[in-house]
C-alpha cells in the first residue's frame, strides 16, 4: 500500500512534533511544510529533516497543489474553519487539527456543518490519553472495579483555551463518553482575555452527564497545586470516583488508585515522544479501516467543546444551560462584557503566570 502523504500547516512546537511523528510512521509521507513565517520554516525543516520537501506560506495553494491525504494544522484557534476548509477543498481524506476546535460556539457549529457535509474525517489532539499513567486509569475506571460510577473531575493551572477541552475529554474518556445533559459555570478575571488563546482567568464548571455521573472542572488561576509535580503545565489531575473507589492520574506525576484490590500507584508523565507515536498510528488504521475511528476524533471533541461553551454562556449569563447546545452570540464577548474588572484570587503556585 502506498504511503499516504501529509502536509503539514504551522512550524511552531505543536507543528514539528506532528511532522516528527508522522515522518518517523512508515505508513506516512511528509510532502510539504507550510508557515507564514518563512525563517522559521526552514529552521523547522532543518531540524526535522525535511529540507526536500515541498515549502511555502501560502496554505491553500500548496494543498492544491500537493494532494495530500492528510492535512495537518497547528495554527491558533481564530483560523480553525479557514484551515479545515483548506483541508475539504484540497480533497484530503483526513484533516488533523490542534485543540481547542474553535474560539466561539458559532465556530465549533460551522467547522462540524463542514465536516459532516464533506465526510473527511476528523481527529483534535488530545494526544495527552496515549500516556500509560491515563491508559492505567482508564483500564482501572473500565474495569468495574471501582463500583458504580459518580463522578469525573478535572484541574489545571493552565488556563481555559490550552487546557479545558483536554480536561473535559478526558473526564468524558472515563465516563465511556455519555451523553451531557446540562452544565453551568463561573469564572473570574480578564486578564488572559486578548491571549492568543483568549480565556478567562479562571473558570469552574458542573457538567451533568446523562448516565448520573457529575463532573467538575477548573481550570486557571484558582486552580489547586498539584505539590507532588514540579512543571507548571504539568500540574493537571483527572480522575473518577465510584462507589467502591477512585482512580486518578497526574499529567507529570503518574497515577494513584484505591480499588477493591488495595492502594496503587505507578509512575507516568506527558511526553510527547512517547505519545505522539500511537495518536499518528491511529491515524493510519482509521484510513485503511472506517470501523475503527480515532479515539480523538472530531465527534468526541465536539462534545467536550460544546460543554465548555456551555460553561462560558452559564458563567456570563447565570443558570444552567442544556445540551446540546445551539448556536448564538460569542461567549468570549458575553463573558468580556459581563465580568467585573477586578483582579483574580490566585492560588500562590499560579501567582507569577496570572498576576506577575
Amino acid at each position: 500500500m502506498a504511503k499516504c502523504k501529509v502536509m503539514v500547516v504551522g512550524t511552531g512546537k505543536r507543528g514539528k512534533h506532528h511532522a516528527a511523528a508522522f515522518k518517523a510512521n512508515p505508513d506516512f509521507e511528509v510532502v510539504g511544510l507550510c508557515d507564514i513565517n518563512m525563517d522559521m520554516l526552514n529552521a523547522a525543516a532543518d531540524t526535522l529533516g525535511l529540507q526536500n520537501v515541498a515549502k511555502g506560506t501560502d496554505a491553500a495553494k500548496m494543498a492544491n497543489e500537493l494532494k495530500p491525504d492528510v492535512f495537518c494544522f497547528c495554527t491558533m484557534p481564530k483560523i480553525r474553519f479557514d484551515m479545515v476548509k483548506i483541508a475539504v477543498d484540497c480533497g484530503a481524506k483526513l484533516v488533523a487539527f490542534e485543540k481547542p476546535i474553535g474560539e466561539n460556539m458559532h465556530e465549533a457549529i460551522k467547522v462540524k456543518q463542514l465536516i459532516d457535509q464533506s465526510g473527511i474525517k476528523a481527529v483534535v489532539s488530545h494526544q495527552h490519553r496515549y500516556g500509560v499513567h491515563y491508559q492505567k486509569v482508564k483500564e482501572i475506571a473500565a474495569s468495574g472495579k471501582l463500583g458504580r460510577p459518580q463522578m469525573v473531575y478535572a484541574s489545571a493551572t493552565g488556563w481555559m483555551a490550552h487546557m479545558m477541552s483536554h480536561m473535559i475529554d478526558y473526564m468524558s474518556w472515563y465516563n465511556e463518553y455519555a451523553d451531557i445533559q446540562w452544565v453551568m459555570g463561573q469564572a473570574a478575571g480578564k486578564g488572559k482575555m486578548n491571549d492568543n488563546h483568549p480565556s478567562p482567568d479562571f473558570i469552574v464548571g458542573v457538567i451533568q452527564y446523562a448516565n448520573g455521573v457529575r463532573g467538575y472542572v477548573e481550570c486557571g488561576a484558582g486552580a489547586p497545586d498539584q505539590p507532588e509535580v514540579e512543571k507548571w503545565w504539568g500540574k493537571n489531575r483527572i480522575g473518577i470516583q465510584g462507589t467502591e473507589g477512585f482512580a486518578e492520574v497526574l499529567t507529570n506525576g503518574g497515577w494513584r488508585a484505591v480499588t477493591s484490590d488495595g492502594v496503587q500507584s505507578g509512575p507516568g508523565a506527558m511526553n510527547y515522544d512517547l505519545d505522539m507515536p500511537h495518536y499518528i498510528s491511529d491515524i493510519a488504521v482509521w484510513l485503511k479501516d472506517n470501523s475503527k475511528p480515532h479515539e480523538c476524533c472530531f465527534a468526541n471533541a465536539y462534545k467536550g467543546f460544546e460543554a465548555m461553551m456551555g460553561i462560558m454562556r452559564s458563567a456570563a449569563n447565570g443558570g444552567q444551560v442544556a445540551m446540546p447546545l445551539a448556536d448564538g452570540p460569542n461567549e468570549l464577548e458575553l463573558l468580556r462584557a459581563n465580568l467585573p474588572d477586578v483582579p483574580v484570587i490566585a492560588n500562590p503556585v499560579n501567582v507569577k503566570e496570572f498576576l506577575g
